[in-house]
């Protein structure tokens, strides 16, 4: 990223940044698994987190060498994961504040997940920063290369109408940090999901959401 270049957009992950709903998709992604009559453990999708639902599944899958029909399985899952929603899903405290400060510091905001749109909408809703409160909204279906690529930050810039140098990322896992940075973007870490040792590729690190601050976002104060 360019010394010079001034931040302009904020990109957000969604899943283990705005929201606590990595524990529910796992939750939902092992009960399926065991609908199949497999038995997977909870730290077998660690490799995958941040990938996409066809990645995060069919890795588990391929570690077994347990054949599913992806689509159904995803479709399931989900079905699951909607479920589990109403009870279990809650922002992580701070999230609103940071979206919203945001704004206040006249930056764009956009969601880059590598969810699917049904998942994305559904968490957005239930956290209380709806579709309208977004001025782009990119999903795992949007593009082709899922995360650590760098395309779902490039695609998101491009929906912010702003030079890649122009945003900043907020992600909380080790695929996401590698993606911002090889999309040439300032990135900002928290250690709500991967330890911090694991996140140190990231331009600033923070523990949990409610740390971060618009001025960490901007970064460093220009000369």
């Amino acid at each position: 990223m360019s010394s010079q270049a001034i931040i302009r957009g904020a990109i957000f992950d969604m899943d283990g940044v705005l929201t606590d709903s990595e524990p529910l998709i796992n939750a939902a992604a092992v009960a399926m698994f065991k609908e199949l009559g497999l038995a997977v453990q909870p730290d077998d999708f660690l490799p995958f987190v941040g990938t996409g639902e066809d990645r995060y599944l069919g890795g588990v899958a391929g570690k077994y060498r347990f054949p599913i029909d992806l689509p159904a399985a995803k479709r399931r899952t989900y079905e699951i994961y909607l479920g589990l929603i109403p009870s279990r899903l809650h922002a992580f405290p701070g999230a609103q504040d940071l979206v919203r400060a945001c704004r206040q510091a006249s930056l764009r905001v956009a969601v880059a997940s590598s969810a699917d749109r049904i998942k994305i909408i559904a968490n957005l809703e239930k956290i209380g920063l709806p579709v309208e409160e977004w001025d782009a909204i990119v999903t795992g279906e949007d593009v082709e290369a899922k995360k650590p690529a760098p395309d779902i930050f490039l695609k998101a810039a491009a929906g912010l109408g702003l030079r890649p140098a122009e945003c900043v990322v907020v992600e909380d896992a080790v695929n996401g940090v590698q993606a911002a940075k090889a999309a040439g973007m300032r990135c900002v870490a928290v250690a709500q999901t991967f330890p911090a040792e694991l996140l140190q590729a990231a331009d600033l690190l923070r523990a949990r959401i409610v740390e971060v601050s618009a001025a960490d976002l901007l970064g460093p104060a220009r000369p």
